[in-house]
């Protein structure tokens, strides 16, 4: 064997991935650009997940023994360019996860999303229009342009005194 054809051998890794919890559902966004042939495979108690990522084709692979049991069926995933979110849809709506895996033990790939994390436990039911946003983005499976804008980027008030026209170049 050369070490020109060992080089060929593909490498697995586990992709980085950020997880949080919803009334109804886990979130978990496995962060890889540009991924191809993405398999996610949602079993009850179970998250599998497996790319080619990269220009240079690296093999990610995680597997996930849940915390809590899901629904497979009403489970879904939507690959972007930059990674691929996962919404889990539990199986006993209304409880929350204090952690992703069904072990304690602490995963180096994953992390707890902190800037989508919310503790909905304390929230009235009016709060329940985040799941719909999400459901209509998990529904409308196009590319990344069609997320909905969720911080209200295109207000006119935020618009910024350095966005007058440019004179035209001489």
């Amino acid at each position: 064997v050369t070490s020109f054809s060992c080089s060929l051998f593909l490498h697995r890794h586990p992709a980085t991935a950020k997880w949080y919890d919803r009334r109804d559902s886990v979130f978990i966004e496995f962060c890889v650009a540009d991924s191809k042939d993405v398999k996610v495979n949602f079993d009850k108690t179970k998250c599998g997940f497996s790319c080619l990522g990269g220009t240079d084709n690296v093999k990610h692979e995680n597997e996930i023994d849940l915390f809590e049991a899901i629904d497979e069926n009403e489970s879904k995933h939507k690959r972007t360019d930059r990674s691929v979110l996962c919404y889990l849809r539990k199986a006993q709506p209304g409880k929350a996860w204090p952690r992703l895996t069904k072990e304690k033990a602490k995963l180096s790939w994953l992390s707890v999303d902190f800037n989508n994390w919310k503790d909905w436990e304390d929230d009235s039911d009016e709060e329940m229009g985040n799941f719909d946003q999400f459901s209509d983005m998990m529904n409308n499976m196009g590319g990344e342009d069609d997320l909905p804008d969720l911080d209200g980027a295109d207000d006119d008030e935020s618009a910024d005194s350095d966005d007058e026209k440019m004179p035209d170049l001489e």
